[in-house]
């Protein structure tokens, strides 16, 4: 088998050892930079350190499908971006289902089971 066959073998030039040493580069990188924004308190509100995590994670998640999946238009007869609208519509209703469900466990949590007045 000639080199030229091993890149374009999934129909994606990603598919070489570069592609996967820079999803790999990307990938570390982050992870690196939330777990910054919340030991290093860069932001001062809760909220935005949140939402800089949140759309860290939706950035990583779209790197792993090109990167790792090799998921482009062109492969697949268009299939993969058909599992690309299933993978974010999946991601948001996990991650709007998460918040929902943590709010409205810190806004009806029992006053009896509150830290602070447990001294």
């Amino acid at each position: 088998m000639s080199h030229s066959s091993d890149v374009t073998r999934h129909g994606n030039s990603l598919s070489t050892y570069k592609g996967y040493v820079i999803g790999f580069i990307l990938a570390v990188i982050l992870t690196i930079i939330p777990f910054w924004l919340v030991m290093g308190e860069v932001f001062t509100s809760i909220d935005l350190t949140v939402i800089a995590i949140m759309g860290l994670g939706a950035v990583q998640v779209i790197v792993h499908m090109v990167y790792f999946l090799h998921m482009n238009r062109k492969s697949e007869g268009g299939w993969t971006l058909m599992a690309l609208l299933f993978t974010i519509m999946i991601l948001v209703i996990a991650i709007s289902g998460s918040m929902w469900v943590m709010y409205n466990l810190n806004t009806n949590m029992m006053p009896s089971m509150m830290i602070h007045e447990i001294k």
